[in-house]
Parts: structure tokens; C-alpha cells; sequence
């Protein structure tokens, strides 16, 4: 690029030329060597010369390097750049240029080589760039400069900063400017504090927020939370499950002068609804209903509705709506999807059909959480075809299927062993770049082909599951596993196993007694032994307790919440009772296979069918067998409490157990424990046969895993 200057300005240029003869060495041609000797003609203290120098500065930063003008003209720049100079080339940088990098490094230049003073301008006008860019690193470094120059940020570049350093992750420095504020006495906006925790909530780091909040907003002398910071945290301690201590910041909302409003306690409604505790929730909704200072609305009556769905009373659900409706209150969409989900869980199509009806008659066009749900209901109650069909509406009114209604659907199919159907919907999800499904949606296709025999297209499916960014889980892992040593394929089995391990996918129990269980059936004894080894050493199972904890009994009860997407197949209760290297496993029900994403952690839980088989041990004492008897007995008071339990629960709930039924589970597990204490001296008799009597346990398990594959390939 050449310069064209005029005849005069040239003279002038070559009049200056001399004194920089032995940096130049010859006639410069370029814009930068130009602009180096031009320096030289500048008169200072002339706003024209100013706003001239200022180009001339910025062209050489652009057309060369922070190096190039420590090579140039540093003595000169030394003299003549004041702070003021170096704010208009910093921001002519970063504005006309949009070179914050190149600002920065100017900056640094100055400021190191030159002994430039910068003013509290030039600090703000890069931290706000250099935020803005995405430069956190040398916002940072800006910062402390800026600190180390006596020089503290305003309010609003404070703010500015806290809350870029949040969104891009670095909490711990957000945290420090805040705490640098305070003992500053910079005046921070309320905004500031509440954006940073509501950030801190939205990364689910709830805990740090609680813990910011009370450690540092409510004994800070320069600002008072007000009613939004409370409802900031309540929010988040009610997402997860944290409902008492919400309502401990709630009582003492007060003593900072805040009082709640609805927000308030439509946080805490849905906080109670979703621990299940819909009663308390009403409450809470008549308080308000009782107040002169706000009414509930639609959240409030949706976040009631939405409790009491959860816990499959749809008849107060409908009453609370019905209640909505005659207040005047219009409901949303989001109102007539949880009613239709809760009609749907509970079987009840008509009345979910109905709600859809009356959803289009207020004018609320369904969503794809709306078709899903309905699908949901339809799939639960044997209707698949019915679900096909509203899949086929969805891409009528382009509505693009979700995670859970492939997951759903693909689910019921491989239920009523209609596997290429459902293999049909994977290769339809396989062209949605939008998903990246998880393991659980492949799952059942996997286990319907290896069930089948048909182990190759399996392995086809795990390809295409890994070619869009889904890996196999401990799930995929088993049922690979099992599936190709019932083809007698053992080596490809071990193989999969090797994998399985390599990529750091643990397998458990359940998955490491299974194989071992086949590779001994098929008469492979050392490859056993070396799974079983490879189980214990390198992955510190639960099998590892087997050698080396005392006898102890270990009750599981597991539960999960009703979701959109998420199917349940049976109740599930378990129970594991370990004694030296004897495990010995008893389990109520069949397979309940649970899974959820979507801001939710996924929880997957297997439990396999099996029954309690007499164990001949030949070379027992009489008093081992004694023993053993009035474990027996024992046993069946567990047995009792886990029936009794499940007769108050009945079919198809989903939902936590009562502090009661709880206790009394508990108490016959406790009973178990003290009957192996009792008899410790006639158990440790049996330490010889006790190997052999896992084994046989284990194949036990295998055989009732193994008839109720076949009863639901029959059904």
C-alpha cells in the first residue's frame, strides 16, 4: 500500500528524514515507514497535530508491530505520547479497528517500555472491550494493572466485569472483584449480585450460591438484598429438592426488610410439588388467595396442578384447574401439557384427550412436549399405533419429534418385539444433526436384535450410536455382552468386555457376574478367573467387598420422578445381603429400566427378576443349617414389609415410599443384620462351600433373567 501525500508534506518528510537515516537506512515507500518518519514533524499541543499523531500511531500499530516501535521511534514516543494520546489510539484501536488485541498489546507497551501513566479511561475502555471480545485472560491482567496504577473501577465496569468473568465460567476471580468492592466501598447495583447468582443456579451450583449469599450479600455494608435476590436462591434450592432450607431463607426474608411476592411463592410451590408434597404446596396457594397484597397466577394454580399430577391425584388436579378457570385465571399451554402428562401416566386417555380438546379451544397451539405426552399415555396403555399416529400429526404441523418422544415410542415397539419399527425411527433420528441422543434410546433395539440373535445388525446400531456422538454406556456394554455369548460367541464377548474397560466405562456387578456366569457354561474357567480379576483389581467393584467386609445387611430402596420421556416397567425394590465372599440376592419384581435427561441427571435402573432357590450346601453342620433356617425366618419378615409396602404403593407408581412404610422395611432389614451377627460362629463353617454357593446364587440369577427375557419376547 502507498501513500500519496502532496509535494509539500514530501519536502517536509524529507527535511525529517536525516535524524532517522540510520533507523530507515533508505527511502521509506510504505505507510509505516512513512509514518515513522512523520512522527518527527509532529507539533505538539495542536489539536489537528493531536488528532494527526493519533492516525499516524494507530497506522503503525496496525501496519507493523508493539516491537516494531520499540525499534522505531520508543525516544520519541517517550516524550510525546501523553495519557490522553494513548486513550484516543486505544480506543481508535478497538473501536474503528476493532483490534483488541492490538489495543491491548499497545497498551502493555506503553506502559511497560514508555512509563505511560494511563488513565482510569484507558482502563475502562479496554476491560469493557477486551470483556466484550472474549479476552478474559487479558481483562484479568488489565485489572490488576489498573489496581497496581491506584486506579479502582466504577459501579457500572465492575458490574460489567463480575458478570462477563461468570458467564464465561471463572466464578472464583467474579467473586474476588466482588469481595474487592466491598472493601473498596464501590457502590455495586443489586443487579450485579443477583445476575451473579442466577448464573451460579443456571450452572447448577446451587450450594455456592447458598453459601455466597450468606456469606458475603447478607453481612455486606454496601448493599441489602432485595426480594429478587431471595427469590434467586429459593428458586434454586427448591431444583434441587433443597425445600426446607427455602423456606428457612424465606422466614428470614423479613429481618432484611423484603417481603415475598407471588415469585416468591410460586418458587416454593414448585419446589413442594416437586418433592411430592402437593398438600403443603395448597397451602401455600391459599395464603396467597387469603393476602390483599397480590393474587396467585397462572404459575402459582399450574405449579399446585403440576404436584398433585406428579402424585397421580387427578381429581384434586382437575379441581385446582376447574378453581383456576372460575377465578379468572387463563391457563397456558404449559397448564394443559402437565394435565394431559398426568392424565396420561395415570392411564386415562379419555380425560387427556378431552384436555387436549379444550387446549385448542382456547387458542393454545400443542407443542412437541404436548404430543409427546400424549404419545406417553398411549404407549403406557398398549396403544402404540395410536402413538404412531399422533407421530405421524407432528410432522403434519412440522413439530420436530424430541429426545423422548424417539425414546418413547422406540421403547413401546421394542416392548411388543417390533423391532424393525423401531429400527426404522433410529434411522429417522440418525439424519436429526439437532439430537445428540443418549444410550437409552439405542438400548432397547440393541436388546431386542441380541434377543433375536441377531448380534451383527446389534453391532451395526452401536456404530451408528457412536457415529453420532452417543457412547455406549454399561448398559449397551452388558447387553452386547450376553448377547453374543448366547450366540456361543465368546471371543467377540471378551473383546467387547476389553472395550468396555479401555474407554473407561465401568461395568458393575450385575454385568461382571453375568459373563462370568456364561464364559463358565461355556466351559472357560481361566477366562473367568481373569474377568473376575480385572473386576476387583482394576475397577474396585462392589465385588471387592465380597473378600474383605464383615457381615453386613444393605437395604436399596431406589426411586425416581415421573418425567416426560420416562418409562416405568415395574416397582422396584432390592435387596443385598453380603457375608464374607456369599452374596446372595433377592429381588420383588422385574425389569424397571428408568432413564431421563434434559436438566435432569440420567439415573438407569436394571433389576432383574429372580426368585429365592433353596441352596443344598451337603457338608453343612446341624447347627450351620440351624442357622441358616432361622435366617430363613427372618427373611420373610423383610419379605412382608417389602409386600406390604407394595400393596400401599399398587400398580404403576411412581413415587418416593412414606417416612412410615420406610421404617418398616427398615426394621426387618435391621432384624436380618442381627440374625448374621447371631450366627456368625455357624456361617464361618460353611467358608469352604460358601464359593460355591455364590456360584450357584449367580446362576440362580442368570436363569430368572433368563425366563423373563422369554416371558416378554412371548408377550
Amino acid at each position: 500500500m502507498q501513500l500519496c501525500i502532496s509535494n509539500h508534506s514530501r519536502s517536509n518528510f524529507y527535511r525529517f528524514l536525516n535524524p532517522i537515516s540510520h533507523i530507515v537506512g533508505k527511502e521509506p515507500k510504505t505507510v509505516a515507514g512513512i509514518g515513522v518518519a512523520c512522527l518527527y514533524n509532529h507539533a505538539p499541543h495542536s489539536y489537528h497535530s493531536d488528532v494527526w499523531f493519533v492516525k499516524v500511531v494507530s497506522t503503525l500499530c496496525i501496519q507493523s508491530s508493539t516491537t516494531s516501535l520499540s525499534g522505531f521511534h520508543s525516544d520519541y514516543l517517550r516524550n510525546h505520547l501523553s495519557p490522553s494520546i494513548a486513550f484516543e489510539v486505544i480506543r481508535r484501536l478497538n473501536g474503528y479497528h476493532c483490534n483488541g488485541k492490538l489495543a491491548f498489546d499497545f497498551f502493555q507497551f506503553t506502559r511497560l517500555n514508555l512509563n505511560v501513566t494511563h488513565s482510569i479511561a484507558t482502563y475502562n475502555v479496554l476491560l469493557r472491550s477486551l470483556c466484550q471480545m472474549g479476552f478474559h485472560d487479558l481483562a484479568k491482567l488489565v485489572y490488576e494493572y489498573m489496581r497496581v496504577d491506584g486506579h479502582l473501577p466504577d459501579g457500572s465496569v465492575l458490574g460489567l466485569l463480575v458478570s462477563s468473568f461468570a458467564q464465561a465460567g471463572n466464578f472464583d476471580f467474579a467473586k474476588q472483584l466482588l469481595s474487592h468492592a466491598q472493601s473498596d466501598n464501590v457502590e455495586i447495583r443489586s443487579f450485579v449480585y443477583n445476575n451473579f447468582l442466577t448464573l451460579l443456579v443456571r450452572r447448577n451450583r446451587v450450594q455456592e450460591a447458598v453459601s455466597f449469599f450468606s456469606g458475603h450479600i447478607s453481612k455486606s455494608q454496601c448493599y441489602c438484598p432485595d426480594t429478587c435476590t431471595f427469590n434467586i436462591v429459593i428458586r434454586g434450592l427448591c431444583r434441587v429438592g433443597e425445600v426446607e432450607k427455602a423456606f428457612e431463607l424465606f422466614n428470614d426474608m423479613g429481618s432484611f426488610g423484603c417481603s415475598p411476592d407471588v415469585v416468591t411463592y410460586n418458587a416454593l410451590i414448585n419446589g413442594l410439588s416437586r418433592v411430592g408434597e402437593a398438600d403443603r404446596g395448597l397451602e401455600l396457594l391459599r395464603e396467597v388467595q387469603s393476602g390483599n397484597v397480590f393474587s396467585p397466577d397462572v404459575v402459582t394454580y399450574t405449579s399446585v396442578i403440576s404436584g398433585y399430577c406428579k402424585l397421580g391425584n387427578m381429581e384434586m388436579a382437575s379441581s385446582i384447574y376447574d378453581e383456576m378457570i372460575s377465578s379468572g385465571v387463563k391457563p397456558s399451554l404449559i397448564t394443559f401439557n402437565v394435565l394431559i402428562d398426568g392424565f396420561g401416566k395415570s392411564g386415562d386417555m379419555s380425560s387427556a384427550c378431552s384436555t387436549y380438546e379444550k387446549m385448542l379451544c382456547c387458542g393454545c397451539l400443542p407443542d412437541v412436549v404436548t404430543f409427546t405426552s400424549l404419545i406417553d399415555g398411549y404407549c403406557r396403555s398398549g396403544k402404540v399405533d395410536q402413538g404412531l399416529r399422533l407421530w405421524d400429526e407432528m410432522n403434519e404441523r412440522n413439530l420436530a419429534p424430541n429426545v423422548y418422544t424417539f425414546a418413547i415410542l422406540i421403547n413401546s415397539l421394542c416392548k411388543e418385539n417390533r423391532i424393525n419399527e423401531a429400527r426404522d425411527l433410529l434411522r429417522q433420528l440418525r439424519r436429526r444433526e439437532d439430537i445428540v441422543p443418549k444410550p437409552f434410546i439405542y438400548n432397547p433395539v440393541i436388546d431386542g436384535l441380541c434377543k433375536a440373535g441377531n448380534v451383527v445388525e446389534a453391532n451395526v446400531v452401536v456404530a451408528e450410536m457412536e457415529a453420532k456422538k452417543c457412547n455406549p454406556d454399561k448398559f449397551t456394554y452388558t447387553i452386547l455382552i450376553i448377547g453374543h455369548c448366547m450366540k456361543g460367541k465368546m471371543s467377540e464377548a471378551m473383546t467387547i468386555f476389553t472395550k468396555m474397560l479401555d474407554v473407561g466405562c465401568a461395568p458393575d456387578r450385575i454385568t461382571v457376574h453375568s459373563f462370568i456366569s456364561c464364559l463358565l457354561k461355556a466351559g472357560m474357567p481361566k477366562e473367568a478367573y481373569r474377568i473376575k480379576q480385572a473386576a476387583l483389581e482394576g475397577l474396585n467393584l462392589e465385588m471387592s467387598s465380597l473378600r474383605r467386609s464383615p457381615s453386613t445387611a444393605m437395604l436399596q430402596i431406589r426411586t425416581i420422578p415421573p418425567m416426560p420421556g420416562v418409562k416405568e416397567l415395574a416397582s422396584d425394590w432390592f435387596v443385598v445381603v453380603h457375608h464374607h465372599t456369599c452374596c446372595i440376592g433377592l429381588c420383588r419384581s422385574g425389569i424397571y429400566a428408568a432413564e431421563m435427561t434434559g436438566g435432569i441427571e440420567m439415573r438407569t435402573l436394571i433389576l432383574l427378576e429372580s426368585s429365592i432357590k433353596a441352596v443344598d450346601i451337603c457338608n453343612a453342620t446341624r447347627d450351620g443349617i440351624e442357622k441358616i433356617r432361622l435366617w430363613q425366618k427372618h427373611l420373610e419378615i423383610v419379605l412382608c414389609a417389602l409386600n406390604s409396602c407394595q400393596r400401599t404403593i399398587g400398580k404403576g407408581n411412581r413415587f418416593p415410599l412414606t417416612e412410615e412404610q420406610r421404617e418398616e422395611v427398615e426394621k426387618g432389614v435391621r432384624e436380618l443384620g442381627m440374625v448374621f451377627d447371631a450366627c456368625k460362629n455357624g456361617l464361618d463353617l460353611l467358608e469352604r462351600e460358601v464359593r460355591e454357593v455364590f456360584w450357584k446364587i449367580m446362576s440362580c440369577r442368570t436363569e430368572g433373567s433368563e425366563l423373563l427375557n422369554k416371558r416378554n419376547t412371548s408377550g
